[in-house]
């Protein structure tokens, strides 16, 4: 499992290393390479997808303008996403209110996380009919936490983020990163009511 961390981490080095040597066309590599995660992320996090759009087109403005002093302490990955998330953060606490939107469009393929995907598989027939309700609820039950947590959720259950990641991206000790992810899937067990308890 560590060999394909370490080839992302290697491909995306030489990219950067490309564009700190003034290869600005390598950058679009690594834009297409991350745009959709680095979307769905903040639009997660900010509920909306116009402003998930913004926040995505200047969390990589604002990456292009300081890769020159990017000196690979972490992956490009995670640094990205802490400027993201960053961005989303900041966006939600000054937004007075938030368009509700559903959140069933773009990410067909987004995964359901561990509290609410336990005993399904994707020969049951009732499966997407079913995944596509339970989706609907797990969107909703999202904008009933609070950004921290819901932050933390994202990360670690949507993006599959590990623990020491979530730590570097919120800049807070792995203690409460998984304080927050345990108190975030407990709400959105409370959130859930029944969708939570139907995989048994």
């Amino acid at each position: 499992m560590e060999a394909p961390a370490r080839t992302i981490h290697f491909e995306d080095a030489a990219l950067v290393g490309q564009i700190q040597a003034g290869d600005v066309q390598a950058y679009a590599h690594l834009v297409s390479k991350y745009q959709d995660k680095v979307f769905n992320t903040c639009w997660r996090i900010c509920g909306n997808l116009d402003d998930a759009a913004d926040i995505t087109q200047d969390a990589f403005l604002k990456a292009l303008e300081s890769i020159g002093s990017f000196r690979g302490a972490s992956s490009f990955y995670t640094w990205l996403f802490r400027i993201a998330v960053n961005l989303a953060l900041s966006h939600r606490r000054k937004a007075a209110r938030i368009r509700c939107e559903t959140l069933d469009g773009p990410d067909e393929s987004y995964m359901l996380s561990a509290w609410n995907q336990k005993g399904r598989t994707a020969d049951d027939p009732t499966a997407r009919t079913d995944d596509a309700e339970v989706r609907a609820h797990v969107a909703e039950a999202l904008r009933t936490l609070d950004e921290q947590h819901r932050a933390a959720i994202v990360l670690r259950d949507i993006e599959g983020f590990d623990y020491d990641q979530i730590a570097e991206i919120l800049n807070v000790p792995k203690g409460t990163v998984k304080s927050r992810i345990a108190r975030g899937r407990q709400a959105l067990r409370e959130a859930l009511g029944p969708y939570a308890d139907a995989d048994g």
